[in-house]
């Protein structure tokens, strides 16, 4: 009965105040009232905030969005035939090759982020309310839209201000962004959420593939679980940060939830009604012949339209004569200023730089998270704080770590200090140097770069995990193959650099020319290992010992980096053979002896 009451109510609706209204009352239940707070994670507030006052305004800008609602009917179609778009058929399926898109995304990301629970349907429902569908699944057969699908530039005139970040390679504009393709990215958004969805080498946000996967990427960032509730909304909200957004996409996410289906391409029911006042099919802005956007407004109030100035010609009847003053007036009439007043700078326009806020030194043991996190401060000339300002912070050189949440980009707002501190980051496996920039997002302004270092893994301690004594004969090959243990500091240690090699004695560390040696993948002779690593239970099994003909005693000695060593002892030694023993002198039962006759001569016993 819920959805039947807001669907009525918004089918009566004139205006999409009305509309939003529907929107709400079918979702309150639903849909707590929170906005995206400084760092990204949920802040609890009251009505929906106005876009121009939002500092981070999220993957689209807080551009205009379709308020549709799903149809009353089952999502299902009819076993005979589609239904009709009043029921459901086309209005409420999904474009073939784009319902492929979300799919592919949301599996992606099972492997990738399996703990962010993506579902394909909340992919399905942003795209509904962002291009319906990409223009009811207007799209080539590798998913690219055929024509660009463009939001209204953001120039602050209802919208967020974001002057332009890509010199109009995406959107065309190279004095503000647009929202782009049919999942309507700003640039500066797309340059660090892009992916490519169909492997084509490339990322492009008019490409459903890639854009449907760098919306499942940025849903999924900051280790949101979206199968709860406040995950979920936090993420639906940071895209696009509006209750009444949260709301209809929540509703078109419970109505692909209870099933729906697939439809040929180009065929889909395109919404009518978009959150900034306007109706009409065309889910983009295209810009009229002046080059400015269609709708350089972007909520109600801000349309296409210039209210008529009133006429400036006198009326037809004439005024009564009047007689001028004999003398001028005492004092002169006031005149305008000779430049209107300015407008008052946005907190990112006042931005003079960026300065560090007390970053301690950055260093992290591979696969660890730092403990240390980036500070940095948002100042205008006179060094002033600059609230409400989105920093980007960009991993920059040759490193896997990434920020929590496997993303090697991270924005977050200055908070009421002027301060954003980055997510912490996470240390890969490469060891070395490397750097994360800080810039303004839509600004280019001095700013400091953070260096940070990633060391190797450690132990201090080797053993063997064995006692027995390691020979072998010349030419052959020892028994039993050497496995020792790590750890540091009483710790296992884990994924530990490992070195083993045959050296001449425990105090010549020389590499031995002779002896036991090991094979590499050819067969060949090799008394040096490198490239070895400790397990998870800080476990090293090391490959198959072979002797030469050279027979004697010999060392191994196998090192981690931390300085832990073990020297292992090897034999190589002819095995020992049984002798008869000698029988007693005098003895007269040894076969050949001889016995004494009467005359005490000597001759063969018989």
């Amino acid at each position: 009965m819920a959805a039947q009451f807001g669907r009525r109510l918004y089918k009566g609706a004139a205006t999409t105040a009305v509309a939003a209204v529907a929107v709400a009352a079918l979702s309150a239940s639903q849909a707590p009232g929170v906005t995206v707070g400084d760092q990204g994670r949920p802040a609890a507030t009251g009505a929906e905030t106005a876009p121009d006052a939002i500092a981070d305004s999220g993957a689209t800008g807080n551009s205009p969005y379709y308020t549709d609602l799903p149809p009353l009917n089952s999502p299902n179609p009819s076993p005979s035939a589609d239904p009709p778009a009043a029921q459901g058929g086309t209005t409420a399926g999904v474009p073939a090759t784009v319902l492929d898109a979300y799919k592919k995304a949301a599996a992606e990301l099972r492997g990738s982020k399996p703990g962010c629970n993506l579902p394909w349907e909340l992919l399905a429902a942003i795209g509904q309310v962002e291009s319906g569908q990409a223009r009811g699944g207007k799209v080539s057969a590798d998913g690219t839209t055929l024509s660009p699908i463009l939001g209204p530039q953001l120039d602050g005139n209802g919208f967020a201000l974001i002057k332009d970040t890509d010199n109009g390679a995406y959107d065309g504009n190279s004095s503000y962004d647009q929202a782009i393709g049919p999942m309507q990215f700003i640039p500066s958004t797309w340059a660090w959420a892009g992916r490519d969805g169909n492997d084509d080498g490339t990322k492009d946000p008019n490409n459903v593939y890639d854009a449907a996967l760098a919306a499942g990427h940025y849903l999924c960032r900051f280790d949101w679980d979206l199968s709860t509730d406040a995950d979920r909304d936090s993420a639906i909200l940071s895209y696009n940060n509006s209750q009444d957004y949260l709301n209809t996409v929540l509703t078109w996410l419970e109505y692909y939830r209870k099933g729906t289906h697939e439809i040929p391409d180009g065929t889909g029911t395109l919404p009518g009604n978009r959150s900034d006042g306007n109706t009409g099919s065309n889910p983009g802005w295209t810009p009229p012949s002046s080059g400015g956007p269609a709708n350089p407004g972007g909520r109600p109030g801000h349309g296409t339209q210039s209210p008529t100035p009133p006429a400036t010609t006198p009326p037809a009847t004439t005024p009564p004569a009047t007689t001028p003053p004999s003398t001028p007036p005492s004092t002169p009439p006031s005149t305008p200023p000779s430049t209107p007043p300015s407008t008052p700078q946005t907190p990112t326009e006042s931005v003079d730089r960026l300065e560090d806020a007390g970053t301690a030194k950055l260093t992290a043991t591979a696969g660890d998270t730092f403990t240390q996190k980036i500070r940095t401060r948002a100042e205008t000339k006179l060094g002033v704080a600059v609230a409400k300002v989105r920093v980007r912070f960009t991993i920059v050189g040759d490193t896997d770590t990434t920020f929590t949440g496997g993303e090697s980009v991270a924005t977050v707002v200055t908070n009421t200090t002027g301060v954003a501190v980055a997510p912490a980051l996470k240390a890969g496996e490469k060891t070395g140097d490397f750097t994360v920039r800080g810039t303004v997002v839509g600004r280019s302004i001095s700013a400091p770069d953070y260096k940070a270092t990633v060391t190797e893994r450690t132990a201090d301690a080797l053993t063997r995990t064995s006692d027995t004594a390691l020979t072998c004969a010349p030419g052959g090959e020892f028994a039993d193959q050497v496995e020792v243990k790590a750890t540091d500091q009483g710790e296992i240690a884990d994924q530990v650099a490992v070195t083993a090699t045959l050296v001449k004695s425990a105090l010549d560390p020389t590499e031995n020319d002779k002896g036991p040696y090991f094979k590499d993948a050819d067969g060949k002779t090799v008394r040096t290992l490198t490239g070895l690593k400790t397990d998870a239970k800080g476990l090293l099994k090391l490959p198959k010992l072979y002797a030469d003909d050279t027979a004697g005693s010999y060392m191994l000695r196998i090192t981690t980096a931390g300085g832990a060593s073990l020297n292992v002892p090897l034999t190589v030694a002819a095995a020992e053979t049984s002798s008869p023993s000698p029988s007693p002198s005098g003895s007269s039962s040894d076969s050949g002896s001889t016995s004494g006759s009467a005359d005490g001569s000597a001759s063969p016993s018989a």
